[in-house]
């Protein structure tokens, strides 16, 4: 298994265009995240150019935080072209469990078998089918409570399953980590679980799923502690994390990541 740090050097040395079909709160947030960890990104959404511009971008992310019928329909369209292109995409189901159109909408795109689906821990559990805890895109549950179910969705999808949260799980249904980091700080800025699923797109082009999506939870993590410790507040935060993903090395993440197998 790659070193984290070598993932983040195979990402700045080959810039990855990653298309993002995000939401509207997070739209700015994800594409500077992206700039700053060294990808490309791309907010393409229109149902006219969606799946054409799956096949041209390395990668694809996925979010339904304001998702609309329209926007459905481009999500769709561009998470099949990006599967047939061979192209990894990411997943991130936000709020699903809250009303009937998420959890339709979330389940088809599951039903599509992402490379990785990415959220906290009421939304693994909510799409696994058990009862959860959320409170709109809050996650009422710790990350302990939803591994289980992190370990089902990756065996029935064969993909890799990250749940966010104090300690973050990443799972692929065989193999299983815990990684530390980031802060309680990150929860008073919106769109932070936008950015890392950001970051875990940017990651994924032309690196193994599993150990290119542990990689971007470490990176993501160890930036928002860092970031934390400089910053007055969440005013602060955002423009601290930016600067400490752009300034994070490869050394640094090596010698500072929290990654424990399980």
């Amino acid at each position: 298994m790659k070193s984290p740090g070598t993932h983040l050097k195979t990402l700045r040395d080959t810039a990855p265009l990653v298309q993002n079909i995000t939401n509207f709160v997070a739209m700015n947030v994800v594409a500077n995240a992206q700039l700053a960890v060294g990808a490309s990104p791309a907010m393409v959404h229109a149902i006219e150019e969606a799946a054409e511009f799956a096949g041209l971008a390395g990668g694809l992310t996925v979010n339904i935080g304001t998702a609309d019928a329209g926007w459905e329909s481009s999500m769709v369209a561009a998470a099949q072209a990006a599967s047939a292109a061979d192209k990894p995409w990411v997943l991130d189901p936000v709020a699903v469990g809250a009303t009937g159109f998420r959890n339709r909408l979330a389940a088809r795109l599951l039903a599509l078998n992402p490379t990785v689906l990415r959220g906290n821990a009421s939304e693994i559990l909510a799409l696994s089918g058990e009862v959860a805890s959320g409170k709109g895109v809050d996650s009422g549950d710790p990350v302990s409570a939803a591994e289980d179910a992190a370990r089902y969705l990756a065996q029935r999808t064969g993909g890799v399953v990250a749940v966010s949260g104090a300690v973050d799980f990443v799972t692929d249904g065989d193999r299983a980590v815990r990684i530390e980091g980031g802060d309680p700080l990150m929860g008073r800025v919106t769109a932070m679980g936008c950015a890392l699923t950001g970051v875990v797109g940017a990651f994924l082009v032309g690196q193994k799923p599993f150990e290119a999506t542990v990689a971007a939870h470490a990176c993501f993590g160890l930036a928002g502690a860092i970031a934390a410790a400089r910053a007055g507040g969440p005013g602060s935060f955002g423009p601290a994390l930016l600067d400490t993903l752009h300034a994070m090395t490869p050394e640094q993440l090596d010698a500072e990541a929290g990654i424990a197998a399980v």
